[in-house]
């Protein structure tokens, strides 16, 4: 887990983890080794992959992804190293509307945990990358 070139998600990659209903999330210890991965909602923008932080910028996970951005990503039956990217704040709206559209059947008090100012602020674009 110490490469750091950035690859590509492939076709059935995006469509498998664009699909699923939640992704475990997994950043780097000092030693190189992981971390116990930690549950949360995906979406799929384009051919990227964005997550939030549904407790902003201040939730572990999140502070320690910011520390060292090499990680391991869990979903849909994809298992992928990633560098966790934060994007140009030209996707937000894009974002935004994409976790609207996969997980407003949940109410929005719990949408709104990812969509409000706070998770907007704490969002990475999950950039594959070599193992």
């Amino acid at each position: 887990m110490t490469g750091s070139t950035t690859t590509a998600w492939t076709d059935d990659e995006l469509e498998r983890v664009g699909r699923a209903e939640e992704l475990q999330v997994s950043s780097l210890r000092p030693d190189g080794s992981l971390r116990p991965f930690v549950t949360i909602w995906v979406v799929r923008v384009g051919d990227d992959v964005y997550v939030r932080s549904a407790y902003g910028r201040g939730n572990g996970w999140f502070r320690r992804a910011l520390a060292d951005p090499r990680g391991r990503v869990r979903a849909g039956g994809v298992e992928k190293d990633v560098t966790f990217v934060e994007p140009d704040d030209a996707v937000d709206d894009a974002v935004t509307a994409a976790y609207h559209a996969k997980y407003d059947r949940h109410g929005p008090a719990i949408v709104g945990t990812v969509t409000g100012p706070d998770a907007v602020e704490a969002t990475f674009r999950l950039d594959p990358r070599e193992p």
